[in-house]
Parts: C-alpha cells; sequence; structure tokens
C-alpha cells in the first residue's frame, strides 16, 4: 500500500500558512558627518573649473583695496585694520556674494529637487557647499594677508591665527549667504543681497573704524565679519591680548551656528515646494 500526498490528487489543495505581509524595512538614517564629506566632495569637484577665475577676482579686489588705502593710512592701528579687513574681505566676497547667488539659482532652476531625492540631511547639503565654497578662499586669504602686511610693515608672526579666522568667519558670512539665496523669492533678489552683504563687509570692515561716526560703529558691530577682523588685526601688537582674540572668535562661532541653522531651516522650506 502506498501514500499518496493529498495535494496531488484532483481536487486536493495545498495547504499555505497565510501570513499578513509587514512594512518593509527601512535602511538606516544617512549619518550627518558622512553625508557632509560626500556633499563637500561633490561640490568641490564641480566648482573646481572655476577656482582659479574665482581666487583672482577675489584676491585682486582685496589686495587693490589695500593698495588704495595705502595713500590714505600710514600705519598704526589703522593700517592693522585694513589688512585684516582686506584679508577677511576675500572670504565675504565667497561666502556672501557667490553663496547667496548659487543657491539663488538653484532654487530658481529646481536644482533642490536633486538633493531633496538624496538621502542627505538638509545641514549636509547646506554646510557641504557652504565648507566648499570658503575652502577656495585659504590661498588668497593668506596672500592679501602676506601683500598687506609686506606693504603696511606689519608682522607676519601671527599669521596662523587666519586658519581659525577663515573657517569661524566663513560659517557666520556663509549661513547669511545661503539663507539670503533660499529665503529670495527670485534669484535676482538674492544676488542684490549677496552684494549688498559684501559691499558691507567692504565699508565696514576695511575703513578704520575710528573714523567712522557713532551710528555706522554701531552697524559695524552687527556684521559678523567684524569680530573675525578684529580677532586678526589684534595679533598685530607686540603683545596680544589672546582672550579678546578668542572673544572675537566665540562671536564669529556663535553666529556661524545660528546663521547656518537658519540657512537649514529655509532649505527645508524651499525643498518642499
Amino acid at each position: 500500500m502506498s501514500v499518496v500526498p493529498a495535494e496531488v490528487l484532483p481536487g486536493g489543495s495545498r495547504t499555505v500558512p497565510e501570513t499578513a505581509p509587514g512594512p518593509a524595512e527601512l535602511g538606516p538614517r544617512a549619518r550627518l558627518w558622512p553625508s557632509l564629506a560626500a556633499v563637500y566632495r561633490a561640490q568641490l569637484s564641480r566648482a573646481r573649473v572655476a577656482r582659479i577665475p574665482l581666487l583672482f577676482v577675489a584676491t585682486f579686489q582685496s589686495i587693490g583695496i589695500a593698495v588704495m588705502m595705502r595713500g590714505v593710512v600710514e600705519g598704526g592701528d589703522e593700517a592693522q585694520s585694513v589688512v585684516a579687513g582686506s584679508s577677511v574681505l576675500v572670504v565675504a566676497y565667497v561666502a556672501l556674494n557667490l553663496l547667496s547667488q548659487y543657491f539663488g539659482q538653484l532654487r530658481a532652476s529646481g536644482g533642490l529637487d536633486h538633493y531633496a531625492t538624496l538621502p542627505v540631511p538638509p545641514a549636509a547639503v547646506v554646510l557641504g557647499a557652504a565648507a566648499a565654497y570658503a575652502s577656495f578662499t585659504v590661498p588668497g586669504t593668506l596672500v592679501t594677508a602676506v601683500f598687506g602686511c609686506v606693504l603696511f610693515g606689519l608682522p607676519l608672526t601671527n599669521l596662523w591665527v587666519l586658519l581659525a579666522v577663515i573657517p569661524l568667519a566663513g560659517a557666520a558670512l556663509a549661513g547669511l549667504g545661503a539663507a539670503c539665496g533660499l529665503l529670495a523669492p527670485r534669484p535676482e533678489l538674492a544676488t542684490l543681497l549677496g552684494q549688498l552683504g559684501m559691499s558691507a563687509a567692504l565699508l565696514l570692515g576695511v575703513l578704520p573704524a575710528g573714523r567712522m561716526p557713532e551710528a555706522i560703529r554701531l552697524a559695524r558691530d552687527l556684521l559678523p565679519s567684524t569680530y573675525g577682523v578684529e580677532a586678526y588685526a589684534r595679533t598685530f601688537g607686540p603683545d596680544p591680548d589672546w582672550a579678546l582674540v578668542l572673544a572675537d572668535l566665540g562671536v564669529c562661532a556663535g553666529v556661524g551656528v545660528v546663521s547656518l541653522a537658519v540657512a537649514t531651516r529655509a532649505y527645508r522650506r524651499a525643498a518642499v515646494r
């Protein structure tokens, strides 16, 4: 006698246990720092073609302003302000002017939709683009600082302070530039806001504060690049007050955190529209 399974007989049915399909498991969320590094490398390679013109324009502009001020300022504290302001102006040109234009055009052309589909946090997009553009300012800032010190006869001993001034002042200005580009309803308005911000950094950062009216000094104190200028200018003296230098850098860092947070929030709003 042989035993035949029921499922092979005519009319037989295989008994299959019914299980309700569960929800598909999602992959792990993208972490901030690996995403930031990926966006930074992508932005750096994208902007590499325009690096030489960018460096030339920003550096030539700042050196030209230092040469022009040489006929007005002889030395002392005013020369220190001119050299420090001209050096930080390279950072302001890129962080305020170019970054506001970039995000304004990106929003108008629908380029934010591409980033919205990527598994990267919004903060990584803003920080990565800001860091990539700020990286191009390092050679120009150092060249301008060395040229200005030689032109005005200032010491080069504490030139290393720029390694802290560039990222901290750059973060504060880049956050403002990105926010202007993302919040402006039209790319033309984003370009205008970036130009106005750079002009403010030029007039309020390079010109000696002692020659400004009191109302203009108050406006100067509201500009975050001012504290980067003051931090670098304080190091030219024979006995720098490093506590004040750190305080000025701390202000730049605090404004950078706030401005980048505002830019990240503006990016989230612009990306979902």
